[in-house]
């Protein structure tokens, strides 16, 4: 019997039916507790009433749920009724692409996109060994955004079990099989041959409906059919597949391909579906598809306007941009350098900055109302798109077709198509420094500032460590890394405090040792020219500089020489803020958006009570003493390493805590005030230390290990010390040390998330924290010792939680850096309060949060003392023009 508006089911409330198919009926029901709503698929009582085939059900579906794709309709849960399973999924709003079909055949340029989507879905879930079995347009929805959303992944081999009935082609999925060993699984019109006839399928079976999938999309027609699913089985297996009806404008890569996808011999079918995406994506970036973008667009406008837009471009920015439209549409009779400003968004200051490879758009992070998001901006346009999903990103990077952005947000490397769509989760990067993208689909990024880098595919696959910190040279960075074009090659920054060995270098991808090429503290980029050496640019002494560079033989040809005055640059990440492009365009922040920042105490209101100590330096990790008289804080200072600070809060007056060379960094005070535990790399890798809070004596190394840690929060007992350790196969997990007996150290979260930021409740029977489990950052309260049991404290994101000193009240860090209060009781059961607002902070990054007195009623906040509008970038076309080669 149907559900009725109204009716539950588990905690779902049923809202209406929104559509029937052959495995049940799908409703759209409201989830009270997340406030939101899914879709519910009501399975058909004959597959309810079989126990073993909803076991069978049940062990798939939790293979189901681990899919996490932007182009997959995802699995969130089961539900049982009176009569029935349910599947709780994803509610996916938009037409299916048999809706859109029945309209007629779909253009190719709107068909590919989807195909690639499709292609990129089947793509993740067979890298899983989770096989479709079902692809057919009415499995595939076409959001209002453009993004495709493919549903049912493994359902049919979930359910798929006796003999039913079937009278079209486009019956619902089919188990036509007399025996279980040879069950046919799937849609006619849509089957593979080796699935029609009963056989075993693998995703093979997948590509071949794929291929049938983008037929129809071509051409707007079955590639078989018949009157009835017997006889459409029957053309499947006995008739060749005809591609005589595709349009004719089809490019051959794409007839190639569908060839190769409906072979009816398995064994020469094309074998990975992410050879089909490849060829798709190579196809939708060919030249002759841009010259025919280019060719339908308006003529060039006659001499007189374009006068008449020069001399409007003399006084205003709009009109300079009108400019880039010329420069991209004409080839000039005289090479000249065409400089242009590029302003940042309204009431938004500009973050890092990246020009696409082919010099048509503009990347960046901007701050708007404190939300920093990605844009982008085309420089034939006077406006630039916000891209959803990009909160909290930084520091940009194009693929090298133009197509797709990598960045960095909550703790992960993503992509993103840089025409806007759902991004994509490739990698744990907990505070990134910079990545690259080559030609042959591979990703190098700095996913630490502490850490080497790593490399991963594009499409996503697991990442892997590519270079080591060398401990002889004291290397504690890796960062900013630049493919060169033979793509076996890559530039980066080396960062050390020792000045002979910092520097930018050039590493082989099969190569652990560098070799040296200068030794400025800056980020790089390469411009390839057509003749000669390239160019690498790079910053010295706040000038922006060109050094001649010959790519194949990896070595500097000539004397650099000054590109660019006074562009931003900032120290403390040895980033200067510019890019460039192959073809001649450069684009640079004349001033950049600095870090400097204030300690400012704040009250619960927000209202600034005053400032603590010098308003230059960047300052992260403020921990105050137990008697509330001093402050330890992380400083960057001069030699580009962190150093530990102590400030005395009565007086302002700051001394330094630790000297080593190396980076001094995460202090926490003994409950005791008698002493501080910080973590160094002057062993290679951050470990961990221990050090008398007057300064007195030797540091102790507490902990040492191969891989990095840091202290978290010391137990008010003074028994228990927590850190975080960077694990290669388990990302960031929390610990435990005893200070006393065999201080072995014990896991207390050791997941594949990353879990961070861990806190003693006051009574010390809890913990604190956040983790990225979820996909965003939240935060959690568990008992400890860990003994089972957790509450989730934030609301749309949230970390670096602190305690009142009576343990009724947390404090955190929201994902829009306001400051958040939560009333909780820490009896013999924990409870959570609704979490409330306090005010907006303006933290640069939240990995520098802040520190709350004992009585929950003032904060410390690292606030930066730049103003809230950035100046406009510098865009210069054609910047090579003049140079004498």
């Amino acid at each position: 019997m149907p559900l009725v508006a109204g009716a539950k089911l588990g905690p779902y409330e049923i809202r209406n039916l929104i559509g029937a198919g052959g495995m049940g009926e799908v409703y759209r029901a409201r989830d009270p507790r997340l406030g939101r709503d899914v879709a519910i698929k009501v399975l058909l009582e004959v597959f309810a009433k079989d126990a073993e085939r909803m076991a069978r059900f049940e062990r798939e579906a939790q293979l189901l749920a681990a899919l996490n794709h932007p182009n997959i309709a995802t699995l969130l849960g089961l539900e049982e009724s009176d009569k029935s399973g349910a599947l709780v999924m994803e509610l996916v709003e938009g037409p299916t692409l048999a809706d859109r079909l029945a309209a007629g055949p779909i253009p190719l340029d709107e068909a590919l996109p989807i195909a690639r989507q499709i292609a990129e879905a089947l793509e993740y879930a067979h890298e899983k060994s989770i096989v479709h079995r079902d692809l057919k347009p009415a499995n595939v929805k076409l959001t209002r955004e453009g993004v495709v959303k493919v549903l049912d992944f493994g359902l049919a081999k979930a359910l798929g079990d006796d003999p039913g009935e079937a009278g079209s082609a486009n019956s619902p999925t089919l188990s036509l099989a007399a025996t279980r060993a040879g069950m046919i699984l799937g849609t006619a019109a849509y089957m593979a041959p080796e699935q029609a006839k009963g056989k075993p399928v693998d995703r093979r079976a997948d590509i071949w409906a794929f291929g049938v999938v983008l037929f129809e999309m071509l051409t707007g027609r079955r590639l078989y059919s018949g009157e009835t699913a017997a006889e459409t089985l029957a053309a499947v297996m006995m008739k060749e597949p005809a591609l005589d009806p595709l349009p004719a404008e089809t490019p051959q890569a794409i007839r190639k391909l569908l060839r190769r996808c409906v072979e009816k011999d398995r064994k020469r079918r094309l074998q990975s579906i992410g050879e089909a995406r490849i060829a798709i994506e190579e196809e939708l970036a060919t030249p002759a598809r841009d010259a025919a973008v280019v060719a339908a667009s308006p003529p060039p406008r006659p001499k007189r306007a374009l006068a008449w837009m020069a001399l409007v471009a003399a006084v205003a920015t709009v009109a300079a941009l009108a400019l880039a439209v010329a420069y991209f549409r004409r080839t000039p009779a005289e090479a000249r350098a065409v400089s242009l400003a590029l302003p940042p968004p309204e009431k938004a200051s500009f973050g890092p900055i990246a020009v696409s490879p082919d010099g048509r758009r503009v990347a960046f992070t901007a701050t708007q109302a404190g939300r920093t998001q990605l844009w982008v901006r085309p420089l034939d346009s006077t406006a630039a798109q916000a891209l959803p999903g990009t909160e909290d990103a930084s520091y940009p990077f194009w693929s090298p077709d133009s197509r797709f952005l990598g960045f960095f947000a909550q703790g992960k490397v993503k992509k993103i198509e840089a025409s806007g769509g759902p991004p994509r989760t490739l990698a744990d990067a907990p505070a990134g420094r910079g990545g690259t993208w080559s030609r042959d689909g591979v990703i190098i990024f700095a996913p630490a500032p502490g850490a080497g880098l790593s490399r991963l595919a594009a499409s996503g696959v697991e990442a892997k460590p590519l270079t080591t910190l060398d401990p002889s040279r004291l290397e504690n960075s890796h960062r900013w890394p630049v493919f060169l074009p033979d793509g076996r090659h890559y530039l980066c920054y080396v960062r050390s405090p020792l000045r002979e060995h910092r520097g930018i270098y050039v590493f082989g991808l099969d190569s652990k040792k560098g070799i040296r090429l200068l030794g400025d503290e800056s980020n790089v980029a390469y411009v390839e020219m057509p003749s000669g050496p390239g160019y690498l640019l790079f910053i010295r002494e706040a000038a922006l500089l060109a050094q001649p560079f010959d790519a194949k033989q990896l070595q500097l040809a000539g004397e650099p020489f000054s590109v660019a005055e006074r562009v931003g640059y900032e120290a403390s990440f040895s980033w200067g803020a510019f890019s460039a492009s192959n073809n001649g365009v450069l684009v640079y922040d004349p001033i950049g958006p600095s870090l400097s920042d204030q300690l400012t105490w704040f009250d619960r209101e927000g209202k600034r009570l005053g400032a603590v100590g010098s308003p230059v330096g960047v300052h992260y990790q403020p921990w105050l003493s137990p008697d509330e008289k001093s402050v330890a804080i992380e400083q960057f200072d001069l030699q580009l390493t962190f150093d530990i600070w102590l400030i005395d809060l009565s007086r302002g007056a700051p001394s330094r805590f630790t000297f080593d060379p190396a980076n001094d960094q995460y202090p926490v005070w003994s409950p005791d005030g008698s002493r501080i535990a910080f973590a160094s790399s002057r062993n290679g890798l951050l470990n961990l230390y221990l050090k008398v809070a007057t300064g007195a004596g030797q540091e102790e190394l507490l902990q040492k290990s191969a891989i990095a840690q840091a202290p978290e929060d010391w137990s008010r007992d003074g028994r228990w010390l927590a850190y975080w350790e960077r694990h290669p196969e388990t990302s960031v997990d929390l610990w435990v040390l005893p200070l006393s007996g065999d201080r072995k150290p014990v896991p207390f979260l050791r997941t594949k998330a990353n879990e961070h930021g861990g806190r003693f409740s006051p009574d010390g029977k809890w913990m604190a924290y956040h983790s990225d489990e979820t996909g965003s950052q939240e935060v959690y309260v568990q008992p400890f010792p860990a003994s089972g049991g957790r509450w989730q404290v934030s609301k749309d994101g949230g970390g670096y939680p602190k305690w009142r000193r009576d343990g009724k009240e947390l404090f955190y860090l929201a994902a829009d850096k306001k400051i958040v209060a939560v009333d909780v009781e820490t009896g013999s059961t924990f409870q959570v309060g609704v979490p409330r607002p306090l005010f907006e902070t303006r933290i640069s990054v939240p990995y520098a949060h802040f520190a709350v007195t004992g009585d929950g009623r003032r904060f410390l906040v690292p606030t930066p003392v730049a103003g809230a509008q950035s100046t406009p970038a510098t865009v210069v076309l054609n910047w090579t023009a003049g140079i004498k080669r």
